[in-house]
């Protein structure tokens, strides 16, 4: 599965590692991700994600 990256902070989501301090499982894919989640460091939501190079 594929990375993404926060355009704005940097963070990555890696789904195999999910988001555990949000109760996202490992294995749970990119757009899996509910519609509301938003990213933890800085709270932007998937929209501005990019797939990491």
């Amino acid at each position: 599965m594929k990375k993404y990256v926060c355009d704005v902070c940097g963070y990555v989501y890696d789904p195999a590692i999910g988001d555990p301090d949000n109760d996202i499982e490992a294995g749970t894919s990119f757009d899996a991700l509910p519609d509301d989640w938003v990213c933890p460091e800085c709270g932007v939501g998937k929209e501005d994600f990019s797939v990491e190079d």
